[in-house]
């Protein structure tokens, strides 16, 4: 796995997950592609990006500073962020850079589901997560419309003059590889932030899927710091050759023995 070799038999692809999260002086490569370099283009654009939106910086169409972030997708594009997000949102650091600040998450496909999600956030300080990577996934997209459609009848109540464009650009953004669906959607592409085809989704939440959303609610530097943690089990898992002291090890051993 760590020599980048195609262990994924099924789609005959590389498992570089172990890339997302290394730092930017070592290097990880399969075939032509550096893994490492691809990977921290991306992570400096959500960088700059989550700490414009942090900052004020990036408002909404009114003017008013984006407090809340609402993350729509499914499965691997949900379920990691949001173990994140409740792992760490109590953590005295995290707690602190997310106060005042909303993140929620939208899966389900249940009408009830969507209300839950927007329920007592101003659209004018929301900024919501497109998560897809062809960004034709059925129950995100049906998700999205209901959120982009939300976004509009705000604004033709409030500002009936203003375009649809300005007053979505505002408010979308997406981790996605289909810069043509989302620029369609009402996205600028300045906003869309990729990952690769060797991310599998349940290993996604180190990749922009988790980071994005995680970097609006607790701050970039905080997420690096998980990102470093992981990168630090990671190196567990390849050095340590006594399994009583591997971690990584010893954890599948222990999803096995309870399984």
């Amino acid at each position: 796995m760590t020599a980048g070799k195609k262990i994924n038999t099924t789609e005959n692809r590389s498992v570089l997950h172990q890339g997302l999260r290394m730092p930017k002086d070592e290097q990880l490569t399969a075939g032509d592609q550096n893994v490492t370099k691809d990977v921290h283009e991306v992570l400096d654009r959500i960088k700059g990006f989550s700490d414009k939106v942090r900052s004020g910086e990036f408002k909404g169409h009114s003017g008013k500073a984006l407090k809340n972030i609402v993350a729509i997708g499914i499965g691997g594009s949900y379920l990691g962020p949001e173990f994140v997000y409740e792992a760490l949102r109590l953590e005295p650091k995290c707690h602190e850079a997310s106060n005042g600040r909303t993140l929620r998450f939208l899966a389900n496909v249940d009408p009830n589901d969507f209300h839950r999600a927007t329920q007592g956030l101003d659209v004018e300080e929301t900024l919501f997560v497109i998560i897809s990577k062809t960004f034709t996934t059925a129950e995100t997209m049906l998700n999205s419309r209901s959120c982009r459609s939300h976004i509009l009848e705000h604004y033709k109540k409030v500002s009936p003059d203003a375009s649809e464009s300005d007053v979505l650009a505002k408010h979308l953004c997406a981790v996605s590889t289909n810069l043509k669906l989302t620029k369609e959607f009402g996205i600028m592409d300045e906003n869309v932030f990729g990952f690769w085809e060797w991310v599998g989704g349940r290993f996604s939440v180190s990749s922009a899927v988790g980071v994005l959303p995680l970097s609006l609610f607790f701050g970039f530097e905080n997420v690096n710091e998980f990102l470093q943690g992981m990168h630090h089990m990671d190196k567990n898992y390849q050095s340590e050759k006594d399994f009583t002291k591997n971690l990584p090890v010893l954890l599948g051993l222990i999803g096995f023995f309870n399984t």
